[in-house]
């Protein structure tokens, strides 16, 4: 039986024990057609309870073989004080709280609870700030856990939408995913829905499906996560500079209807419940919403599943495709060292036509020392739907270059969804700051951050 079924029961049970209350009342002051209809109402509910329990746990379960019993009871009170009303009202009372009693530790100590947990991850490269939680739901045997991706969509510069994406076919192969369209949210009622996307309507390059806005999903489940499918570089939260460039990730549609947000430190769970406070009144929120005390509770900093991802995946874990094998491997079967080079949206917006010249010189570089190094060049999936909504401009630039990089085939370029793998097999980073950086340094190897500004370079 799923936890809210089991909530519903014990809120109704508590109900038929007020029913109880009044029955005893009625009795006593002779309005015996009132306490009639009182105590048809508890055998209605009894037998709502029953065939609930029937239709989860199966017919013959114990507690519906005492509420069966719990009706009779009901049965012969409601045809004696119709009978006669001059009954022990005292010994009804007792008889019907004590089977009542019984009905109920039969529920609380016979019925097992399930929960139903759903993860609705939009674009699949970003799966790894779910999954590590989804594991342990899907190796709980009292949780039915569901992987659900669900469509996206480019914008146009004026907001509307353009093309839409789903990337349900992305997902590693142990992932079992279920298609959006087919699962029933409104008979499903989950128990928990995780989400990785709190921007809902307020980002202006992509938006998921509207269907699955914060704002809806919270009337499909009692309680909604909000998971950033990014990782952030660790902030002191009182540095005030740092935290006014970050801040506008603390208060964003997914946070304000999220039940639960998880954050990666303690450090950053500071940050946002001080900017989500802000924000909030700012905004003109109330109730909950200025409540630091709920507030520390909403905000969870127990760290990123993306840190927990990365930790667990070893070399051995990945596969290598056989492209990637030709341009690793020397004719003489040794590998080249390789090098993760990653172009974050923030850097290419901030410097324009500056990066689009630092990536043509580092490219040049890497391929002149290709013999050495092998190059992983993995930028941000979203480059391409933010330049063109955007700055198409900037897009056609950085599109010369990507396709000239294909094109030519000495170097990696990784648009796959698995991002783990690139930091597994890579020795070193090089590239732009980004969340990247910040999964990068778990692992202990090199990392460089290029500079826009410095064009020439020379490698060792």
């Amino acid at each position: 039986m799923r936890k809210t079924q089991k909530r519903k029961i014990e809120e109704t049970i508590m109900q038929m024990e007020e029913a109880h209350d009044e029955i005893k009342r009625c009795i006593e002051e002779g309005i015996v057609i009132q306490a009639g209809e009182l105590l048809a109402d508890c055998q209605n509910a009894a037998v709502a309870i029953g065939t609930l329990i029937e239709g989860t746990e199966g017919e013959g379960h114990p507690t519906v073989t005492v509420l069966e019993e719990y009706c009779e009871l009901v049965y012969q009170i409601h045809e004696a004080i119709s009978a006669d009303s001059s009954v022990n009202t005292d010994k009804i009372y007792e008889s019907l709280r004590r089977k009542l009693i019984e009905a109920s530790n039969s529920i609380r100590n016979d019925i097992k609870i399930r929960t139903e947990a759903v993860f609705l991850p939009y674009k699949a490269c970003m799966w790894d700030s779910l999954e590590s939680i989804w594991k342990a739901a899907d190796a709980d045997p009292d949780c039915d856990a569901y992987v659900i991706p669900i469509p996206y969509f480019d914008k146009n510069p004026d907001g509307s939408f353009k093309d839409e994406h789903y990337e349900g076919d992305q997902y590693p192969d142990y992932v079992p995913v279920t298609r959006y369209d087919e699962f029933d949210f409104g008979k499903h009622m989950p128990d928990v829905i995780y989400i990785h996307n709190g921007y809902d309507d307020w980002n202006l390059v992509t938006s998921v499906h509207p269907d699955f806005y914060s704002r809806n999903l919270k009337n499909y489940s009692e309680e909604l996560v909000y998971i950033p499918y990014f990782v952030l570089g660790e902030i002191d939260p009182d540095n005030e500079q740092a935290v006014e460039e970050m801040k506008h990730f603390c208060f964003m549609p997914g946070i304000i209807n999220a039940d639960k947000v998880i954050v990666q430190s303690e450090d950053m769970k500071r940050i946002y419940v001080r900017e989500y406070l802000k924000a909030a009144k700012e905004c003109g929120l109330t109730g909950k919403h200025l409540d630091r005390m709920y507030l520390e509770k909403k905000f969870l900093g127990t760290g990123s599943p993306k840190f927990e991802k990365v930790a667990n995946t070893m070399r051995e874990d990945v596969e290598i495709p056989r492209e990637w094998k030709r341009i690793i491997n020397r004719p003489d079967g040794t590998a080249k060292k390789i090098i993760f080079y990653n172009n974050s949206i923030g850097a290419l917006l901030h410097n324009n036509e500056r990066m689009i010249t630092k990536m043509e010189s580092v490219f040049k570089i890497f391929k002149e020392n290709r013999e050495e190094i092998a190059l992983l060049w993995r930028p941000h999936p979203l480059i391409e739907s933010t330049l063109k909504s955007i700055r198409m401009q900037l897009w056609e630039q950085y599109k010369a270059i990507r396709d000239r990089y294909l094109a030519e085939g000495w170097g990696i370029y990784d648009d796959t969804a698995d991002i783990d793998r690139a930091i597994v097999v890579s020795d070193a980073y090089y590239g732009d700051l980004s969340s990247v950086v910040q999964m990068y340094q778990i692992t202990g190897k090199p990392i460089m951050i290029q500079n826009a500004e410095v064009i020439q370079c020379a490698i060792k």
